[in-house]
C-alpha cells in the first residue's frame, strides 16, 4: 500500500472509530477488486515534441485527440509552483490518504446550507482522479470521486499522484500540464517561474475558461492575487515578495504549438521514443535569433524568396541553429520546403576545397602565378562572373576573387575524377545530373549541393582539416573524417579570411576575433542560387538565398544577398575569447618570385621580376604552373643565343660570330596585356636574326588589329549625341579572337569575323584581341563625348 499506511493517523483517529474505519478498510479492498484502477495513460498521451537542450520546445506534434501536453515530473517544475499549489489546493496533501476529512464536512456543511456547491473540497488526489474519472457535482460524483482517489493513493505514491496532476491538469483550450501552459502563456518552462506566475499557474485549473489570461486578463490576474494573498497568510512567502509579485502584468500570451525550429522538428519527430521529447541541440537564443534575422532580411526581398541558415558549432559539429525556410507559414514563399537539405547547384562555394587539394598535391602555394584571360579547355569556355579579367594573379587573389578561369585551369590540371574523390572521401557526396559525371564544370556549380553538406565540409577550416556528419541531437555520435590536411586547412582559412567584408570599410582589420570569417561566396548559373559560408573560431555559419521552385532571381547573388545576412547572423554569435590556432609545423612562410614561382637565387636575381611571400605547405615550393599557351612546352626559364652584333636571335648552326647565351624568364603569354612596358621586354624572346634564314619551330603567330591604330581618337559622327561604335577586326592569330576593353570581355570572334561595338562613356582605354594561344595586339584609344 506503500504510502496509504504511512498517513498521518490524526485524520481518522478523530473522525472514524476504529473498528468503522476497520469495516470501511476491507469495504474498500473489496470494491478495489471489483473495480481496479486502470488509468488510461499511454505514451502516445503527450504531444511528439522536439525540445532543445534546456528543454524549450522548437516545435510539438498534438496527440490523436489534439491535446498539448509535454511530460514533466516535479524535478522539472519550479519549487515556487508547488509550493503556490499545494499551499492553496491542498495544505494537508502530504499526510492524508487521498481524502481530507474536514475539507469533506465543510464542504457537505455548505452544501446543506445552501443547496449548491460553494467549495469541493477535493485534494489534488481527488482532482487527479476526476481528470482520470469524470463526474458529476453530485454526492453521488464524488462519492465516486473519493473512491478513486483512494485507490489512487493505495496503488502510487505521492510524487506519481503529483506528477498525474503536474501532467494532465487543465489549463484552458486544448492545453492540459503545467509545463504546456507555461510555454502557451508565458513562454517559458515550468522550471523559470517567478512567485507571479507559479501563482497564476496554480490557480487556473479550478476554472480554466474562465481565468484564460489571454481572454479574461482581469479574472487571470484577481484569481492570481488571491492565490499570492493565501501564501502571505499562511506565512509561506513574506508580504514584501508578494507585492513585488502582484506587479507583475499578466499578458494577453497564447501560443499553443510553438514554432522555433519547425522543419527540423519534422526532421526529428520520429526519432524519439513514444512520450518522450527529442532533445535537439539547438540553442533556442541563438534559434530565435537567426530566425528574427532570415524574417527580416527576407521581407525585403521579392516575392517567392525564401533563405535557409544553418549555424554549427565546430568543436562538436552540433547544430546550434536551424532555419529551413524564412517564414515556415509562409506559402507563398514555399515555407514548407526545407531549404537546408535541398540539393541545389552550389557555385563557386566549391573553390576553397580546390585549393587546398592543389596544394596538397604540391601544385600550388598561396602565391603561385595563375592565368586570368581568355582561354578554351576542350571546347568549354568558362567566364567570369563580372566578365573582367586581370592577367597574373596569385593563387590566393584567384581565390579571394572567385575568379573562374584559373579554378578551372587548376581542376583541370588535378582531375575532375580526383577532386571529387577527394571530396567524397571528406564526406561530400556530390550529385550530378542524369548520365553525367565529375567534369570540368564542377568548380562552377555544376553538380548539385545542399546546405547542410556545404556546412559540414567548411567546419573542416575551422577544425584542423577535420569535419564529419552535422549532429543534431546527443544521439547523434561524433564520426570525424579528413577533408584535408590541417596544414591545407589552415592556409586556406588565412586566405578567405583576408577577404574584405563588403558590409565594413575596412574589411576585418579592426574586428575582434570572434567576428571575423573566413568566407566564400557562391551563384549558380542564372541567378538562381546565392551561397555564403563562413568560419569563425567557434562557429561555421552557412546562408542561403533563393526561391525554392528553381525560378531565376535577377540581381540576387551571394556577395549582395547571402553575404549580408551571413554577417549579421556571426555579428550575433556570442562572443569566445581565445588565442589563435597555432601555425601547424607543415606550413611556413617562404619569398618566392615571379614568374617562375621559385625561391630568389639573391638579392640581385636576374629572373625574379617581382617578389612575394607565400604560405608553404610541407616545405614543398613548386614552380609556376606550364604555361598552356606553348605548343612545344618549353623550359623556363629559357636560354637563347644571341648573335651581339643585331641582338637577335640565332641558332646554332647560324654563321653568327662569337653568340652569347641569354636566359630568359617567361610570363605565361596569355598574361602579356597586363604587364608593364618593362617586365614585357624583359621576357620576350628576341626575334630570329635574318642570318639564319630560316624559320625557327615554335616561333609565336601573330594576331594585329585591323583599322585602329595606337592612340586613335573616336568622335560622335555627325551632330548625332550617340557615342561613336567601332568594328572589331582583327588579322592572323589561332582558334577565335577575344576581344578586351580595359580587360572586360566584350565579344568573341572567329578568325576574319568582324564584330561592332558600341561605347558606352567617353573616356581613354586600352583595346585587346587575343588568340587561342595567347597572342595578342592592343591599342590604346579615345573617346569622346558629344
Amino acid at each position: 500500500m506503500r504510502d496509504f499506511i504511512k498517513i498521518h493517523p490524526c485524520f481518522f483517529a478523530a473522525a472514524i472509530p476504529g473498528g468503522v474505519f476497520l469495516a470501511v478498510f476491507l469495504l474498500f479492498l473489496r470494491l478495489d477488486d471489483l473495480f481496479p484502477l486502470a488509468l488510461p495513460l499511454s505514451d502516445t498521451d503527450f504531444a511528439a515534441t522536439v525540445t532543445a537542450e534546456d528543454g524549450t520546445p522548437l516545435r510539438s506534434f498534438p496527440d490523436s485527440r489534439g491535446v498539448w501536453r509535454y511530460p514533466v515530473s516535479p524535478d522539472d517544475v519550479s519549487p515556487r509552483y508547488l509550493t503556490a499549489l499545494i499551499n492553496y489546493e491542498d495544505r494537508f496533501f502530504h499526510r492524508h490518504p487521498g481524502v481530507n476529512p474536514w475539507s469533506l464536512l465543510r464542504a457537505f456543511w455548505q452544501y446543506a446550507r445552501t443547496g449548491e456547491p460553494r467549495t469541493g473540497g477535493s485534494t489534488l488526489s481527488m482532482q487527479a482522479a476526476r481528470i482520470f474519472f469524470p463526474h458529476d457535482r453530485t454526492i453521488p460524483g464524488k462519492a465516486y470521486q473519493i473512491f478513486r482517489a483512494l485507490q489512487l493513493e493505495y496503488h502510487y505514491t505521492k510524487d506519481e499522484i503529483l506528477t498525474f496532476y503536474l501532467n494532465y491538469a487543465p489549463f484552458g483550450g486544448p492545453i492540459e500540464g503545467v509545463q504546456a501552459a507555461a510555454y502557451a502563456y508565458l513562454d517559458k518552462p515550468a522550471k523559470a517561474l517567478s512567485h507571479a506566475e507559479a501563482a497564476l499557474l496554480a490557480v487556473l485549473p479550478q476554472a480554466p475558461t474562465r481565468l484564460r489570461p489571454d481572454r479574461h486578463p482581469e479574472r487571470a490576474a484577481s484569481a492570481r492575487d488571491k492565490v499570492l494573498d493565501r501564501m502571505a497568510k499562511f506565512g509561506v512567502w513574506d508580504r514584501e515578495t508578494v507585492a513585488e509579485a502582484k506587479l507583475e502584468r499578466v499578458r494577453r500570451r497564447f501560443d499553443q504549438h510553438p514554432m522555433r525550429a519547425p522543419l527540423l522538428a519534422r526532421r526529428l519527430k520520429s526519432r524519439g521514443a513514444p512520450g518522450k521529447p527529442v532533445v535537439a541541440l539547438i540553442e533556442p537564443y541563438l534559434q530565435r535569433t537567426v530566425s528574427g534575422l532570415v524574417r527580416r532580411f527576407i521581407a525585403t526581398t521579392p516575392a517567392r524568396t525564401s533563405a535557409a541558415a544553418l549555424v554549427v558549432e565546430n568543436d562538436e559539429l552540433a547544430v546550434r541553429a536551424y532555419v529551413g525556410s524564412a517564414d515556415f507559414l509562409d506559402d507563398d514563399r514555399y515555407g514548407h520546403v526545407d531549404m537546408v537539405r535541398a540539393h541545389r547547384s552550389p557555385g563557386s562555394t566549391l573553390k576553397p576545397f580546390l585549393y587546398a587539394f592543389a596544394m596538397e598535391e604540391g601544385l600550388i602555394h598561396s602565391e603561385s602565378l595563375l592565368v586570368d584571360a581568355p582561354f578554351t579547355f576542350g571546347g568549354y569556355r568558362p567566364a567570369n562572373f563580372t566578365r573582367h579579367f586581370s592577367g597574373p594573379v596569385s593563387a590566393a587573389e584567384a581565390l579571394r576573387r572567385s575568379l573562374n578561369v584559373p579554378a578551372v585551369d587548376l581542376l583541370d590540371r588535378l582531375g575532375p575524377r580526383f577532386f571529387d574523390a577527394r571530396l567524397r572521401q571528406g564526406g561530400l557526396h556530390l550529385q550530378y545530373p542524369p548520365h553525367a559525371g565529375p567534369n570540368l564544370s564542377m568548380i562552377l556549380g555544376g553538380v548539385g549541393a545542399s546546405l547542410e553538406d556545404l556546412v559540414s565540409a567548411f567546419a573542416a577550416l575551422g577544425r584542423d582539416g577535420l569535419t564529419g556528419p552535422l549532429r543534431f541531437t546527443k544521439d547523434d555520435l561524433p564520426a570525424e573524417r579528413r577533408m584535408m590536411s590541417a596544414g591545407a586547412a589552415f592556409i586556406i582559412r588565412r586566405i578567405l579570411q583576408d577577404h574584405r567584408r563588403p558590409d565594413l570599410p575596412f574589411g576585418q582589420v579592426d574586428l575582434a576575433r570572434s567576428r571575423r570569417a573566413a568566407w566564400k561566396t557562391g551563384t549558380s548559373y542564372g541567378l538562381r542560387d546565392a551561397w555564403t559560408v563562413g568560419v569563425t573560431d567557434r562557429y561555421t555559419v552557412g546562408v542561403w538565398v533563393g526561391r525554392p521552385d528553381g525560378t531565376p532571381s535577377p540581381g540576387q547573388y551571394g556577395r549582395a544577398t547571402a553575404a549580408p545576412l551571413m554577417f549579421s547572423i556571426i555579428d550575433s554569435l556570442p562572443r569566445r575569447y581565445a588565442p589563435p590556432a597555432p601555425i601547424p609545423g607543415t606550413v611556413d612562410r617562404a619569398e618566392i618570385c615571379w614568374p617562375l614561382g621559385r625561391r630568389p637565387a639573391g638579392e640581385d636575381d636576374p629572373h625574379c621580376h617581382l617578389r612575394r611571400t607565400a604560405w608553404t605547405l610541407n616545405g614543398v615550393v613548386p614552380p609556376t604552373l606550364p604555361d598552356r599557351n606553348d605548343r612545344h612546352w618549353r623550359a623556363n626559364p629559357l636560354t637563347v643565343l644571341i648573335n651581339p652584333a643585331t641582338g637577335r636571335r640565332v641558332e646554332a648552326d647560324c654563321p653568327a660570330p662569337n653568340p652569347v647565351e641569354r636566359t630568359i624568364a617567361r610570363w605565361p603569354s596569355g598574361v602579356g596585356p597586363w604587364l608593364k612596358p618593362r617586365l614585357r621586354r624583359i621576357s620576350r624572346i628576341p626575334r630570329l636574326d635574318p642570318v639564319c634564314r630560316k624559320p625557327v619551330a615554335g616561333a609565336a603567330e601573330t594576331v594585329r588589329i585591323m583599322g585602329i591604330v595606337p592612340d586613335t581618337v573616336l568622335r560622335p559622327p555627325g551632330v548625332r549625341r550617340r557615342l561613336p561604335a567601332i568594328t572589331l577586326q582583327a588579322q592572323g592569330g589561332r582558334g577565335g579572337h577575344y576581344w578586351l576593353l580595359d580587360g572586360d570581355l566584350i565579344a568573341k570572334t572567329e578568325v576574319g569575323e568582324p564584330s561592332v561595338y558600341q561605347f558606352r562613356h567617353p573616356g581613354r582605354y586600352v583595346l585587346t584581341v587575343m588568340d587561342m594561344a595567347g597572342n595578342y595586339d592592343s591599342v590604346d584609344v579615345v573617346v569622346l563625348g558629344s
